[in-house]
């Protein structure tokens, strides 16, 4: 399977929103920027923003597993599951939601590889270790592309 047109990936936190973007082909993704959080529709327009400039045709947006959490808690999943709700309003653009299990700790390891501080903010390598492990799932048959719109 393939995918025609750019992605923008979404690493969502409580302080920041780590993005990568894909390129047209969708093979590889790259680190783009980190989003300060300040408020939802602040936030939300400096996505779909970057959403134009790149000319994406899908987003794909980081969901914790919280495999271990209670069933009565409101976990982090729970938590950008609404903010996802919240965003989708804001955009007639495909959400898919992927499995960012262990993307920041790849992303601290890439950091390290590339000569950054770990303890400089890695959000948007975990962006894109998140949006590469979609790319690579989409190519090798495990997971559908996206659909236009």
């Amino acid at each position: 399977m393939t995918i025609s047109g750019r992605l923008l990936g979404l690493d969502h936190g409580l302080a920041r929103i780590g993005v990568a973007v894909s390129d047209p082909t969708g093979f590889l993704a790259r680190e783009l920027t980190i989003i300060t959080r300040k408020s939802k529709r602040e936030d939300f327009e400096k996505i779909n923003r970057l959403a134009a400039e790149h000319a994406v045709i899908a987003f794909v947006i980081g969901i914790p597993g919280d495999l271990d959490a209670p069933e009565d808690k409101f976990t982090q999943a729970d938590k950008v599951r609404n903010w996802v709700n919240a965003f989708a309003e804001t955009t007639m653009l495909p959400i898919i939601l992927w499995d960012e299990h262990m993307t920041t700790v790849d992303a601290a390891e890439i950091a390290r590889r590339k000569g950054r501080k770990v303890r400089d903010h890695v959000d948007d390598l975990a962006a894109r270790v998140m949006l590469q492990s979609y790319l690579d799932a989409v190519r090798d048959g495990l997971a559908p592309p996206p659909t236009a719109p």
